[in-house]
């Protein structure tokens, strides 16, 4: 019949409630082949709480969209860093976000400090500090108040610089046609 996988089989232990010993290698279960696959899935269980050794600072929120993760039509709010390793379809009020080599994101993101090594796309408004590394690049409506921009860095769209938010009903409404006639002129 069809395999099953080996975790959603029952356990014949948990490896993080037993106390272990070095050398330990052996299954108390016997030396049965079952029994020498469940001893390898358990000395290699421990092993994975590894990836996330950085403990987070107490009080502080932190998101990981890790790589090959797609999270699409969300609103991310209250989370004070947002690493993006996959892609991301959002809207976001938050405090960073750091965006991967490898990283997307598309949507609207209003945050204190933006690190860009992938791609963003989108609204972006970061009220203190905008920062694309040489493998970044953002297009879009931007917003900043500080910027670096490696060399090899790309920086494309409606680019606004300052403190506060663009002025909204102060200025006219233009197209981008005539944002480029007066650009080019």
């Amino acid at each position: 019949m069809a395999l099953q996988s080996p975790f959603f089989n029952k356990r014949d232990s948990d490896p993080y409630t037993q106390p272990r010993t070095q050398g330990q290698g052996q299954n108390s279960t016997g030396s049965s082949p079952s029994g020498a696959a469940s001893a390898s899935a358990s000395v290699a269980a421990p092993s994975m709480p590894a990836a996330n050794t950085v403990p987070a600072k107490e009080g502080e929120s932190k998101l990981t969209v890790g790589p090959n993760i797609k999270l699409k039509g969300v609103e991310i709010t209250d989370c004070d860093t947002l690493v993006v390793e996959g892609s991301v379809e959002a809207t976001m009020d938050s405090r960073v976000i750091q965006i991967s080599e490898r990283g997307s994101f598309k949507g609207s993101a209003d945050i204190d400090i933006a690190e860009i090594r992938g791609h963003f796309e989108g609204n972006l408004n970061a009220r203190q500090k905008l920062v694309i590394y040489s493998t970044g690049k953002v297009t879009g409506k931007v917003h900043y108040g500080k910027i670096v921009i490696e060399e090899g860095g790309q920086l494309s769209g409606d680019v606004d610089v300052g403190a506060e938010k663009p002025r909204v009903a102060a200025t006219p409404v233009r197209t981008g046609v005539q944002n480029m006639l007066t650009a080019a002129g």
